[in-house]
């Protein structure tokens, strides 16, 4: 089984997005993937948005049995449950079930901050990789 951490951050609340992706395959064998996701958009959307592209790298990959990691207690409660409250996150939810339903196995198990850094920093370097030179921001990261 593969395991999977995954971790979107915004700047600003809403503001310029990233994830972060970080599969440990074994064998000190891992794969580190970071990607914008742009702007306007708050934390949560974008660990959203990071769940589906988690799960459309495996996809691609042709993993079929995840165990995934997450440190957003909201998307993980929302797989679980498959639902959400809010209006904004359930194009996010549904596409990431359709993916999911895809798996011959699936987990996805909570985290705490301090267990997800390696996520949390690539979704971090995403961000910086869509700022502009000698812009400050708010939020260091």
């Amino acid at each position: 089984m593969i395991e999977v951490s995954f971790d979107g951050a915004s700047v600003g609340n809403p503001g310029l997005a990233g994830g972060g992706i970080y599969i440990n395959l074994g064998n000190g064998n891992e794969i580190r993937e970071s990607f914008p996701l742009g702007t306007l958009l708050s934390n949560h959307e974008a660990e959203f948005a990071a769940l589906v592209r988690a799960l459309q790298f495996c996809h691609e990959k042709g993993y079929r049995n995840v165990s995934f990691r997450t440190d957003s207690q909201l998307v993980n409660q929302a797989i679980e449950k498959r639902y959400v409250k809010k209006a904004e996150f359930s194009h996010y939810l549904s596409a990431a079930l359709a993916l999911i339903d895809q798996f011959n196995l699936f987990f996805c198990k909570w985290i705490p901050d301090v267990k997800n850094k390696n996520a949390d920093s690539l979704a971090r370097l995403a961000i910086r990789s869509q700022q502009k030179p000698g812009k400050s921001e708010c939020d260091p990261l």
